[in-house]
This record gives C-alpha cells, sequence and structure tokens, in this order.
C-alpha cells in the first residue's frame, strides 16, 4: 500500500447545537460554513483546499455525535494567525485552554474549547 499524503484525510467535529457551532467557527475560522445533509446527520463544511490535496472536515449534529473534551484532538490550521483567531474565540462563545505556544522549530499552537465543549487546538506558522 502506498503511503499517504496526510495522516488524515477526513475529521467530523460533533456538535449538540448546529446553528450556535456554525456561527462559532465562522467567527474564529472568518469563513462561510456551508450546510448540508447526510442521511440523519447535518453537517457544515469547513474550508479546505481540495484540489491541491487539502484535509477536510466539518461539524456534525447527528444521533452518534456526541461533543466531548476526550478523545482524538483536532488542529485546525490558521495560516500565520493563531494570535487572531485567539484574540475572536471568547467573543464567539468558546474558551481558550492553552494560550498560543511555539511548536520547537515548527510554528505555534494554542488549544480551546469550542462553543459544544470540544477541545480542539488551533495551528499557525507563527
Amino acid at each position: 500500500m502506498p503511503h499517504a499524503k496526510n495522516a488524515i484525510h477526513w475529521f467530523e467535529i460533533p456538535v449538540m447545537n448546529f446553528e450556535r457551532a456554525r456561527q462559532f467557527y465562522s467567527a474564529i475560522l472568518q469563513a462561510d460554513i456551508r450546510e448540508y445533509f447526510q442521511g440523519a446527520d447535518r453537517r457544515g463544511l469547513l474550508q479546505f483546499d481540495a484540489a491541491e490535496g487539502g484535509v477536510g472536515g466539518a461539524i456534525v449534529q447527528g444521533p452518534d455525535f456526541l461533543s466531548s473534551q476526550r478523545g482524538c484532538l483536532v488542529y485546525l490550521y490558521c495560516g500565520t494567525g493563531v494570535a487572531g483567531v485567539l484574540e475572536r474565540v471568547v467573543a464567539a462563545g468558546g474558551r481558550i485552554e492553552r494560550e498560543a505556544a511555539p511548536f520547537p522549530d515548527a510554528g505555534r499552537y494554542a488549544i480551546i474549547l469550542d462553543s459544544e465543549g470540544n477541545r480542539v487546538a488551533l495551528y499557525g506558522d507563527e
């Protein structure tokens, strides 16, 4: 089997209140989140560049999706603006769990709790 370009191909962030979560992620990432349905699941597509092999993901409300602070930690890419995104987290209804800190020789990261109680990391080049 050939090696994958990215370890992650797709991710899903469980949400209990879809509209609140969509407003939260739209506000902090300053991006539109397109809604679609797949079976009983209501999904909001986070922006990514599929043509260039980008990794995609969505917020998802459905019977099998429960928000949690435990489990996998997803890192959302913020370009050069981790600090700018952190400035929007509290106003959008989230909390900052860990302020921006350096990854050795690899940018900066922070950890937040989103509007639904999920732990999510933010990663940026600076």
